[in-house]
């Protein structure tokens, strides 16, 4: 029966042909998502002197991409909120308690006039119905404050520490430099650069003549062996 009467609602939109003009729609808000559990509230506005009569329709996209039209009715989870109106604007509120999966559609406003015979769908708002991630750890704001604290002296400790290190190195390497070159000056500290030249000399001349003396100077005693 409600599948019937949606029919004749869409019939009765498509072959009224009065004066639309006498109903101007308002933007609608076209897209909301609400956590499942949590409370939803769907507008419908428009500008319209006269009384008409309004019905709620809920536009459902089925998997295999067909179309299912229900009409909302008030419950205890549905409540239709009383009209609204502003500056000539005149809004209708549906809300719905503690939504489900099952609630996610297209929620629209049929508006209808007897006198004269007008009939129109508002834009509608698509309600997105879905379930929270669950969190793992459900930690407080100062526990977090405190771990990204412990963070940031970690991070700071892992810079500092190897750095202070390649410095101590450096410095020993430095000092071990400087301690050889010390030692190096120490060794040729104290000695007579004429004593070296004299010795130098002499060794140079031994190196020359060698083991064997010049025959002119052995004098007239030496007898050579005859071959």
């Amino acid at each position: 029966m409600k599948f019937e009467l949606v029919l004749f609602l869409y019939f009765w939109a498509a072959v009224a042909n009065g004066n639309q003009a006498k109903i101007q729609l308002e933007a609608d808000q076209p897209f909301q998502r609400v956590p499942v559990s949590q409370q939803a509230s769907i507008e419908c506005c428009y500008r319209c002197e006269e009384k008409l009569h309004f019905t709620w329709i809920m536009n459902v996209h089925t998997i295999n991409r067909t179309t299912s039209l229900q009409i909302v009715n008030s419950s205890d989870k549905v409540t239709f909120k009383p009209i609204r109106e502003a500056n000539g604007v005149k809004c209708h509120e549906l809300v719905l308690q503690n939504v489900q999966i099952e609630d996610t559609g297209l929620y629209q406003c049929f508006l209808n006039l007897t006198t004269p015979r007008i009939a129109i769908f508002t834009h509608g708002t698509f309600l997105q119905v879905y379930k929270p991630l669950q969190k793992t750890l459900d930690l407080s704001e100062s526990v977090k404050n405190s771990i990204i604290t412990a963070e940031g002296v970690l991070l700071l400790l892992c810079v500092l520490i190897p750095g202070t290190m390649l410095l101590c190195k450096s410095k020993r390497l430095k000092e071990l430099d400087r301690k050889k070159g010390r030692e190096e000056e120490n060794i040729y500290e104290g000695l007579n650069l004429d004593d070296c030249n004299s010795t130098y000399h002499q060794i140079q001349r031994s190196h020359v003549q060698g083991p064997y003396q010049d025959v002119a100077n052995c004098g007239d005693d030496i007898q050579l062996e005859k071959p």
